[in-house]
């Protein structure tokens, strides 16, 4: 069995977006389960894309009470043997993966957002860490962008950063 999953943060729609990019929603609806790493802002984006496909996702600092009223801080699932842990926010990037390692020793994959950075390396401990970076607010970055993976298996596969043309 394989999960085809798309994971995208920080979408910001409508203070840096007005709508999703159609990349993600084709994307979206492509795939088995939207992982969203925090900061939708409006819970407009939630619902868009709950229509497209099966949501996990977690509140970012950046949703008020209605996104935190349902959504966790930090959500985590086994998927397909991939004990799968998502976070907003994992602080600096100098000393992320120790950090990571000490505070999710039990997990395989976690996805986080926040930066807008995209980011993909693997711990001392194994433990690989996801940022899409943001399909709407790309701030220092060449594009905005998101990424798509499929797990299997217990193994995570086919990791592909996604750029957002310029309108």
């Amino acid at each position: 069995m394989a999960t085809r999953l798309l994971l995208v943060a920080d979408t910001h729609v409508p203070k840096r977006a007005r709508v999703l990019p159609d990349a993600v929603r084709r994307a979206a609806s492509e795939v088995d389960l939207i992982v969203h790493a925090g900061d939708w802002v409006s819970v407009a984006v939630f619902d868009e894309l709950s229509a497209l496909g099966p949501v996990r996702g977690v509140w970012g600092n950046n949703d008020g009470d209605d996104l935190r009223a349902c959504l966790p801080e930090i959500a985590h699932a086994e998927i397909d043997g991939v004990r799968v842990a998502v976070v907003h926010e994992t602080g600096a990037a100098t000393g992320r993966e120790k950090r990571m390692d000490a505070a999710f020793p039990e997990t395989d994959l976690l996805v986080f957002g926040h930066s807008h950075i995209p980011w993909d390396t693997v711990t001392p401990n194994g433990l690989r860490l996801l940022n899409p970076g943001s399909p709407t607010d790309r701030r220092r970055q060449p594009a905005c962008t998101f990424m798509t993976l499929v797990l299997a298996d217990g193994d995570v596969r086919d990791v592909v950063l996604h750029e957002i043309p310029r309108a």
